[in-house]
């Protein structure tokens, strides 16, 4: 790791930029108070790789404005710069990635591979907590929270890894928790990053068949580099006649609803094949769907829901390390902090997949 890449690592030095959001559309890049250790239990992190996810677009779209800005942004790669005096498991130096929840990796809910409901955990940008869109973090809860990794200078090994921190793991969640594995048929509805990465690991579990919904062609040819074996570009009604088409009108065993609108839900099941399984993992945008009777004559499993990314990520490290899969290739643009807000609008535009921040 190089200098440039690291950052400043002066110890003396007392502000840095970081990315806040003051309501919809308004992202700004601000000087505020480097982080420093509250903690025995944290750790400080030099950011190396963040990025900017499909889920922060949400407030910025809907966001109330608000005199203060709070800190955004959830993902994030970087150099350990100094430790708590209980912190055991990173040490200065050492390059690390951070899931999009940290936890304690201690209490019975860790211990239970659920870490996004740890007792002692909490989520980046919450009032005291750093974002990850900055130059630095604090991590609290560091020894449960943090990954070690080895050093590297490959830009697209940087971008993998990176993903491991939060659109890996959540389209390997959705996944596992549908029950895809060798044989299985998949359907997954969007090809955003999630859905992009949900495609990888459809295909890493060894489905038979991947049916991706989406509709922009070059995520789509993403989506078939990743392992789709269909693509339908419909919506609606006819988007689950497509699909129903394409499995002998019996849909799929499996489907990965990873976009959390109303409409892409209702998608899934209607192109979910009896007694199989629709996971959810795009956070929702609705406060109630239908369940009724439909899926329960059909036997169908609704399951799902915000992914333990600490769990998964020693899973999926060796893979990414070997280069079997490339997760990283989803970003598709890459900025420099100041560039933040710009890097926002092109997602919000759809002019770009992913954002990766560079440091």
């Amino acid at each position: 790791m190089t200098h440039n890449q690291v950052g400043a690592t002066d110890l003396e030095r007392t502000f840095m930029r970081a990315t806040l959001i003051y309501g919809a559309g308004d992202v700004r890049v601000e000087t505020v108070p480097d982080p420093k250790l509250a903690e025995p239990t944290d750790a400080v992190v030099r950011v190396v790789r963040a990025c900017v996810c499909g889920s922060d677009l949400w407030p910025y779209a809907s966001l109330p404005a608000r005199e203060h800005g709070r800190p955004i942004g959830h993902e994030f790669l970087g150099v350990v710069e100094e430790t708590g005096a209980d912190v055991t498991g990173v040490r200065k130096g050492d390059l690390v990635v951070a899931p999009f929840k940290y936890s304690d990796g201690t209490c019975e809910f860790c211990q239970e591979g659920l870490q996004t409901s740890c007792l002692h955990g909490g989520n980046w940008g919450e009032p005291g907590v750093d974002g990850g869109q900055g130059e630095a973090v604090r991590v609290p809860q560091a020894d449960g929270t943090l990954v070690r990794l080895p050093h590297t200078e490959d830009e697209g090994l940087l971008a993998s890894l990176l993903t491991l921190s939060d659109v890996f793991p959540t389209g390997h969640h959705s996944a596992v928790t549908a029950g895809v594995r060798k044989g299985k048929t998949v359907t997954v509805i969007g090809d955003g990053a999630v859905g992009l990465s949900a495609v990888l690991a459809a295909k890493r579990l060894g489905a038979e068949q991947i049916v991706l919904m989406g509709r922009h062609p070059a995520r789509t040819e993403l989506g078939r580099e990743f392992g789709a074996t269909d693509v339908v570009t419909e919506r609606g009604e006819e988007g689950i006649e497509k699909v129903r088409e394409l499995t002998a009108g019996r849909g799929t065993h499996t489907v990965l609803e990873c976009v959390g609108t109303l409409p892409a839900f209702e998608m899934g099941l209607g192109v979910v094949r009896p007694g199989g399984a629709l996971s959810r993992v795009g956070v929702p945008q609705y406060p109630e769907g239908p369940i009724g009777r439909p899926v329960f004559l059909n036997n169908i499993t609704i399951t799902g829901g915000v992914a333990p990314a600490r769990h998964y990520i020693p899973e999926l490290l060796p893979d990414v390390l070997e280069g079997r899969y490339q997760p990283g290739r989803v970003f598709d643009r890459t900025v420099g902090i100041e560039d933040v807000p710009a890097g926002y609008q092109a997602m919000a535009d759809r002019e770009a997949l992913k954002v990766l921040v560079a440091f």
